[in-house]
């Protein structure tokens, strides 16, 4: 590539470990030029930024930056910095790695909800030997909350091995074997249904809160809550009082509005609550680093990008 048509690229992260990502990043950008923030850098050299939790204020420093990567499929922290510039184009990262990793843990704990090994769990602290009811997959009524490209992959999966599934999201969707519901006017059908519930939604103006009891109270008695999106979308005092009610039989959550969920948390106590440490996906450079390439070569031949962000959602 002549040197006037190289990329000046910035890899910019709180929490990814540079390590991981600029060997295989330097390796195929080949003659594009990467620094970390770390390193001698002319911001007005900066023409892409690749990010993870960047440090507030630094993408505003970068005149000439023409295009944001994140190296994420949520993209709200970064939306929240006011300082953003609002001109220039931001895309999430779609990792089918990633995707793959995510639709395991939903099927996880979906087949741990379906086979009531939390009630087990629970018996056997109390020495109770007591077999629940079987029932069948195809008697299950699995919801999917956001049929994006996390929510379908993971519908699909589920529909594989005989849940029967449902969807919701704020747009129609079609999967095939799922039936889909689409706004505020259908979600009450969807969550009637919905015996099993997972959370992929991403965290908006319109979907922060939405995990509230009037949601809970639609639920069926005794349904399972999963929530491997963000912990924004849960009204946590209003969960807490489902589950002491026992309307909601269990919450499986891997995410919380603050992390690490304090020690003195509530749900960390809760016998009918599981809390894991924001663990179902992570992304892995291995198969992430093909769209962040395809995504700068797209930018230097002037053709569209892929999974740009939609800021007025």
């Amino acid at each position: 590539i002549p040197l006037w048509l190289c990329m000046r690229v910035l890899f910019l992260s709180s929490r990814a470990a540079p390590s991981k990502w600029l060997e295989p990043l330097t390796s195929s950008l080949g003659d594009d030029i990467i620094w970390e923030l770390n390193d001698d850098v002319n911001h007005d050299d900066i023409e892409v930024a690749i990010v993870a939790v960047p440090p507030p204020g630094v993408l505003s420093q970068l005149p000439r930056l023409k295009f944001i990567q994140s190296l994420w499929v949520g993209v709200e922290s970064l939306l929240k910095d006011p300082s953003l510039p609002t001109h220039v184009p931001l895309a999430r990262l779609v990792d089918p790695g990633l995707t793959d990793t995510m639709c395991l843990s939903v099927l996880q704990h979906v087949l741990n909800a379906h086979h009531g090994y939390d009630v087990y769990m629970n018996q056997q602290r109390e020495a109770n030997w007591q077999p629940l009811p079987f029932v069948r997959q195809c008697d299950r009524t699995v919801g999917i909350m956001g049929m994006g490209e996390l929510g379908c992959a993971a519908a699909i999966k589920l529909r594989s091995i005989g849940f029967e599934v449902v969807g919701w999201s704020r747009s129609e969707k079609s999967v095939e074997g799922v039936r889909t519901y689409a706004g505020l006017p259908q979600l009450d059908a969807f969550l009637h249904q919905s015996e099993i519930l997972v959370c992929l939604l991403p965290l908006t103006p319109d979907t922060r809160d939405i995990i509230s009891s009037r949601l809970l109270n639609c639920l069926p008695v005794g349904a399972v809550f999963i929530n491997v999106a963000r912990g924004g979308h849960v009204v946590d005092d209003d969960l807490i009082s489902a589950l002491d009610s026992r309307h909601i039989r269990h919450a499986v959550l891997d995410v919380f509005h603050e992390e690490p969920l304090p020690s003195s948390h509530p749900l960390w106590s809760h016998p009918h609550v599981t809390v894991l440490p924001h663990v179902a996906a992570e992304t892995d450079p291995r198969t992430a680093i093909a769209q962040v390439v395809e995504n700068i070569r797209r930018l230097r031949a002037n053709k569209p990008l892929l999974h740009l962000v939609d800021r007025e959602r």
